[in-house]
């Protein structure tokens, strides 16, 4: 069902809206900021899942062992 809403059609509109809208030479700065969004937000995630990482290993090293 997605791939009959976004198919080519739609592609191409909304290639030909976006060169209207901020025209050719605005195209390679916009690719390059979503690219460059990109990369931050992977780096964000990654050290979100280090940080959770640590948190859990830190509460196992911290509870008293039972037996």
């Amino acid at each position: 069902m997605l791939a009959e809403i976004f198919g080519p059609d739609l592609l191409i509109v909304l290639i030909v809206v976006v060169v209207v809208l901020f025209g050719g030479a605005a195209i390679p700065k916009l690719a390059r900021n979503l690219g460059s969004a990109q990369n931050e937000f992977k780096k964000g995630m990654a050290e979100s899942k280090d940080e959770a990482a640590k948190a859990t290993n830190q509460a196992a090293d911290e509870k008293p062992p039972t037996g």
